[in-house]
């Protein structure tokens, strides 16, 4: 069997600790290789040595950086089925969506190509008599990045581009139930010309996750994942006086207005919360029309098109719409919740829990499910439901719609579908979520903008990628400048006679 272990100094090494992990096959519910978890003191003996190799890195100029990232654009897109296969073998994901996730990280890495500019400082003359003031944005250090199961290619080039552009090293802990890709894209790094030890990769679980938090040469610390876990790891690295920014689960609201578009609306509403397995932090879960018979409408069109999904393992060819989800465990955890909401009087219009896939019995896979009457007290609206579930939640007024998304702990997304501009705006002025989309079912900003959500949804005052990033990890210093009178004629040759 396949053994996993770590990238450190630029090769993979084996673990020391004696402690494994089984990563799956999902789609046959197989193992497929064996992961090594590391200790605390391999973390620490990893930062050690991206501490010593950072110094360098932090002083070579931002122009050379940004040609490593250049070169690592190209390397993704000659890799780019190579990693899919091996994304979607882990994940489950199909293959196209495979691809598209590392696209979304490769942009980012793009976006990174500018960082001379982005690193620019500011610069004021004549601040005061003979008095020059002017700033330099430097590296933090060393930073880590803590990312999650479902994008294993997106989120931690979304983390470690910005942070080796700005000139860090990073320590990058990855999900341990899909670890190949982020191995596979540090030996791209080196590849592209990254020197060794800049960019480490440690396998592990909550020990090495709390061995980022602890170790006192780390100094800032990202993350992805559940608001348990983001809120755990922001308050324990902010009282270990580091620089933390998390993200945590979401409860998207969708808002279809009476006069939208109803096609337009179902098949943006199956696209967002069946793809992927349900398993993105910005897929729809919530559909909220408003009236009876907008709803009436929607349930109508949504029915055949979730019925038509075709579901099955990356393998199957380019038309599979979904694979399985991550885990067995992930399974049963949706499979329970489904249960929970037809005990507390949802209606089940379509009902996926009886789904089989010939040959493949034993992998993990999820038929979709599709709730009507779903209320706010129900825990199938409250929690957070990784998996190819959608509730919808039916609201009389514009209003009181515009209360489910707003009174939700969660804020990562929403969206409002409508044809009037005075509803879109006001909805995108007055509600309380980092992104919106209008007409848009899952608002993931580009590159260049900043990926963040509000409420529960994210604790830190910046957000991912973009310009944000490049403030993350770095800190600003001022400098106020002013020099004495000096020999501006040229060489003096004697003694300056005394007045």
């Amino acid at each position: 069997m396949k053994e996993l272990g770590h990238w450190i100094n630029g090769k993979q090494v084996k673990g020391t600790s004696g402690r494994f992990a089984d990563v799956f096959n999902p789609a046959t519910g197989e193992v497929q290789a064996r992961l090594a978890l590391a200790s605390k003191a391999e973390l620490d003996a990893a930062v050690a040595d991206a501490a010593v190799a950072q110094v360098k890195w932090g002083a070579t100029n931002p122009q050379r950086r940004a040609r490593v990232m250049m070169e690592f654009v190209r390397l993704l897109n000659r890799d780019m089925d190579k990693l899919a296969e091996a994304l979607s073998s882990e994940h489950g994901k199909t293959f196209p969506d495979a691809k598209g996730d590392i696209q979304r990280g490769l942009e980012v890495i793009e976006f990174c190509i500018g960082a001379p500019h982005l690193l620019k400082g500011e610069f004021t003359d004549s601040a005061g008599p003979g008095i020059d003031m002017y700033s330099m944005r430097q590296p933090i250090g060393v930073a880590a990045g803590i990312t999650p199961f479902n994008f294993p290619a997106m989120i931690p080039m979304w983390k470690m581009g910005p942070a080796l552009a700005c000139g860090n090293a990073f320590i990058l802990k990855p999900s341990e139930r899909d670890p190949s890709v982020p191995l596979m894209l540090a030996e791209l790094m080196q590849e592209a010309g990254l020197p060794d030890g800049v960019l480490q990769v440690i396998n592990g679980d909550k020990e090495s996750v709390d061995a980022i938090l602890d170790n006192p040469q780390i100094a800032g610390v990202g993350f992805v994942g559940s608001t348990p876990i983001a809120e755990y790891i922001y308050t324990r690295g902010c009282a270990n006086g580091k620089r933390v920014q998390c993200f945590g689960g979401a409860k998207n609201h969708m808002i279809i207005m009476p006069d939208a578009d109803m096609d337009q609306a179902a098949d943006a509403l199956v696209g967002a919360g069946y793809g992927a397995a349900g398993e993105r932090c910005m897929a729809i879960s919530v559909a909220v029309p408003v009236g009876d018979a907008t709803a009436d409408a929607l349930i109508e069109r949504l029915i055949p098109r979730i019925e038509k999904l075709k579901v099955g393992p990356f393998t199957a060819g380019n038309d599979v719409d979904y694979g399985p989800v991550v885990t067995a465990a992930a399974r049963e955890k949706i499979l329970g919740l489904v249960e929970t909401g037809i005990k507390q009087g949802a209606k089940l219009v379509v009902d996926g829990r009886n789904f089989k896939l010939q040959g493949y019995e034993n992998g993990f896979f999820v038929g979709p499910h599709l709730f009507d009457h779903v209320t706010r007290d129900m825990d199938i609206y409250k929690q957070e439901i990784f998996g190819p579930v959608l509730s919808t939640v039916r609201a009389k007024t514009y209003e009181e719609a515009l209360s489910y998304a707003m009174d939700h702990e969660y804020g990562n997304g929403t969206a409002i579908f409508t044809r009037d501009g005075d509803t879109a705006r006001d909805f995108a002025h007055r509600i309380n979520i980092g992104m919106i989309g209008i007409n848009v079912p899952i608002p993931v900003p580009l590159a260049y903008h900043t990926f963040g959500g509000w409420k529960k949804s994210g604790f830190g005052d910046l957000n991912q990628h973009g310009p944000d990033a490049f403030r993350f990890y770095t800190r600003t210093k001022t400098i106020t400048s002013r020099w004495p009178s000096g020999i501006k004629e040229g060489a003096a040759l004697n003694f300056k006679q005394m007045d």
